[in-house]
């Protein structure tokens, strides 16, 4: 080999080596777990996410008390985040149920059943909610970062017959929201949830093309979906906004051998990963029938699994 050639072949090297460097893959580092859908306590949680050699867990409700973790006292905050950094666990993301109700205005599509009585004590809890909106997004923000986490879920409003009559005000409630977000320096993650507003992909499609601020983003949970009617692969997934989605989740019935309701998570994955997704993907395991745990177990080994197979 000449001279020429072999400088020819370092400098092929040295080109070759950033682009690598640089491609997308879903590994084992970006998958999660809600801690209080593997466990039945917090310590059981950590177990689980030991055994399966994870890095990160979402967090959502204490597993013993099911309190909201965004909401706890900064003592109560600071002593689980000090826990979780001794295990080695990181905070892919907060889970929260910030606005996940029925928004001044909005009347749901499903009329509940309730005497005028319970009515008027609803709607005051949910006007009570409204008013300090403001003010438990700055709570949340505050527990996010004590956890050091820069993502936190919200939501849209109890979900109305025709949604789309809702985006304006979505947007502007968001859009009040952003600067508490942004000196918090955590993003806002819209979740599709079929009992809110935004529950399909072409509702999250519509209503980011409204608000394209870098601090709101998306928590995608295809499984969502279907109580819509949507197909959320390869449908859903087709006209998703993929630089906007910061978050996914997985939940059991979609993952297990025996579900109805399985997705093709292998397909959904591969495409992600085509797509250069570089953010968490949460189980949710979601399972009410009294096998939460064993479910979970079964759920995070065919994850692992499929993200084995991932070329």
């Amino acid at each position: 080999m000449t001279r020429r050639e072999l400088l020819a072949g370092a400098a092929g090297v040295v080109t070759a080596s950033p682009l690598k460097a640089f491609k997308s893959h879903i590994t084992k580092a970006n998958i999660s777990a809600i801690t209080d859908e593997i466990g039945k306590s917090q310590a059981d949680a950590i177990a689980f996410a030991h055994q399966y050699g994870l890095q990160w867990v979402e967090l959502r409700n204490v597993p013993e008390t099911k309190k909201e973790f965004a909401f706890l006292t900064e003592p109560e905050l600071k002593r689980w985040a000090a826990e979780l950094a001794a295990n080695k666990l990181k905070v892919s993301f907060l889970n929260t149920s910030l606005l996940k109700f029925t928004w001044p205005g909005m009347e749901p599509v499903r009329s509940r059943k309730e005497t005028d009585e319970q009515r008027a004590t609803r709607v005051a809890a949910e006007q009570k909610r409204w008013d300090r909106r403001k003010e438990d997004v700055s709570i949340a923000v505050a527990a996010a970062n004590i956890f050091g986490v820069d993502k936190i879920r919200v939501f849209t409003g109890t979900r109305v017959e025709h949604p789309e009559t809702t985006y304006r005000q979505i947007v502007q409630v968001m859009e009040e929201l952003i600067p508490i977000a942004e000196r918090g320096k955590v993003r806002l993650l819209i979740e599709n949830e079929n009992s809110q507003n935004i529950g399909t992909a072409v509702e999250v499609r519509d209503i980011m093309a409204m608000l394209p601020s870098k601090s709101i983003g998306l928590n995608w949970d295809p499984q969502n979906a279907l109580a819509l009617k949507e197909v959320p692969w390869p449908d859903g997934y087709s006209v998703l906004p993929k630089d906007r989605m910061l978050n996914a989740q997985f939940k059991g019935k979609g993952l297990l051998d025996d579900s109805p309701e399985r997705l093709n998570w292998k397909a959904i994955l591969e495409a992600m990963q085509k797509d250069h997704y570089r953010g968490h993907i949460g189980l949710e395991t979601h399972v009410f029938d009294g096998t939460l745990v064993e479910k979970a177990h079964e759920s995070m080994k065919n994850i692992l699994h499929m993200v084995g197979e991932l070329s």
